[in-house]
């Protein structure tokens, strides 16, 4: 019934839609909420007087270094796992996992290639290659399938990527990795607070890595972390990059001898910033469902659109959404090229893009075989991956109640989707 009625509905606006001349020939935009006033509602990072205050403290203190060990406290926390480090960035704990999981020389990794460069990148550096693996083209995660077909005897660990907040299959993961004794390394950069069978993305894995950079769900202009499951992993991460705190390692522990100098590298996270990281983490939950909240608000009518369809979520996972929301545009039930669809939805006054992102194995650092202990396969395609950037178009997420400018898209996209015709034919 609720269905029919949104179907009676969206008829309706289609036809008033049709009657009216789009932006792109002279028409009057849809959107009409003045531009500083969207950029507000999208503006991120967010800080308060409560940021503010302990920062100042802190200067005035110089009182600097004690932050770090409580957001560590306030990790293990949040996230009920019994070892965190904090580090100067996401990239450092991921350099640091890579170091702490022990696995021999030329051994490699299983990593999406649509992701950014600190998943793969760093590898390298310790004769670790990474073996290129599909993402699921539903959901934008890593495709389970396509790591069985590609599993090998040199595989030894397997790095999931949350992409744009979307939970992986993780249950499934770690089941194959048991299977095959792979380690697995979670990068859950784009996904803090989103969470599978109500486990946290981050603590499905041996190690979690996250991401405090400034367009990161937890910001602290510069930041991240490490979570670890064993005491052996934690201790081995931690003296990589922090040369002052092996000492304080209990005196059976193998890294405690490395005091002084840990293995060359400074990881430590800013002060400043585990104080900013600090404040905004008892924030994020309800960030997040405000998030999500206005994000289903709009594309629970975009998606009655032709050719509109949403990333799939299981039905038991919490997503959360990291720079903004994609949304897959199929041109053939849409009847119109997407490039055309995209320019009339922004002459409308809508921020949307196209939704492209990284693809790791098309670098030139991967395709090099001097930097690698034996070369990287590049593949052909990755069909997934493929898909999912010609499909996917990207739309801000609101920090704030957005509901009139919710509407206005609504109707853009109503306009436009309206005008498709005539669009095709231009």
């Amino acid at each position: 019934m609720e269905q029919t009625r949104r179907s009676f509905l969206a008829a309706g606006a289609a036809g008033l839609a049709a009657r009216e001349t789009l932006a792109l020939d002279g028409g009057t935009p849809a959107v009409t909420m003045p531009a500083a006033r969207q950029a507000e509602l999208s503006r991120w990072p967010r800080y308060g007087e409560e940021e503010k205050r302990a920062l100042l403290e802190m200067l005035d203190s110089q009182r600097f270094y004690q932050e770090i060990p409580i957001l560590e406290e306030d990790l293990k926390r949040h996230l009920g796992v019994p070892y965190a480090k904090a580090h100067m960035n996401g990239t450092s704990s991921l350099i640091s996992a890579f170091f702490a999981i022990d696995v021999p020389r030329g051994s490699e990794v299983m990593a999406p290639s649509y992701t950014a460069w600190a998943t793969t990148a760093p590898l390298h550096l310790f004769g670790l290659v990474p073996l290129f693996i599909d993402i699921n083209p539903r959901t934008m995660t890593f495709d389970l399938e396509d790591a069985r077909r590609k599993l090998n005897s040199r595989v030894k660990a397997v790095v999931p990527m949350h992409s744009f907040g979307n939970p992986c299959d993780m249950d499934e993961i770690c089941a194959f990795a048991r299977e095959h004794g792979l380690v697995v390394v979670e990068d859950a950069a784009q996904a803090q607070g989103a969470s599978l069978q109500g486990k946290q993305v981050g603590t499905w894995g041996q190690i979690g890595c996250f991401s405090f950079q400034t367009s990161k769900i937890l910001p602290a202009i510069e930041g991240g972390a490490g979570v670890y499951q064993t005491r052996e992993l934690y201790e081995r991460a931690t003296m990589f990059g922090n040369y002052e705190l092996p000492a304080s390692f209990p005196e059976d522990s193998p890294y405690r001898s490395y005091a002084g100098t840990g293995m060359g590298p400074k990881f430590r996270i800013h002060p400043l910033a585990a104080a900013i990281a600090r404040r905004q983490l008892p924030k994020i939950d309800t960030l997040n469902e405000l998030v999500d909240r206005q994000v289903k608000q709009l594309t629970d009518r975009l998606v009655d659109l032709p050719g509109l369809s949403r990333p799939y979520t299981r039905p038991d996972a919490r997503r959360v959404y990291w720079t903004g929301h994609m949304l897959f545009l199929d041109e053939v039930k849409a009847g119109c090229p997407k490039e055309k669809l995209v320019k009339a939805l922004q002459a409308e006054g809508v921020r949307v893009s196209p939704g492209k992102y990284d693809e790791q194995h098309r670098y030139r650092l991967y395709s090099e075989a001097k930097w690698w202990h034996h070369p990287v396969v590049i593949p052909e395609d990755l069909p997934g991956t493929t898909q999912v950037n010609k499909t996917s178009i990207k739309l801000p997420v609101f920090y704030e109640e957005a509901g009139e400018l919710i509407e206005q898209y609504v109707k853009a996209f109503e306009k436009v989707w309206a005008k498709r015709p005539e669009l095709a034919r231009s």
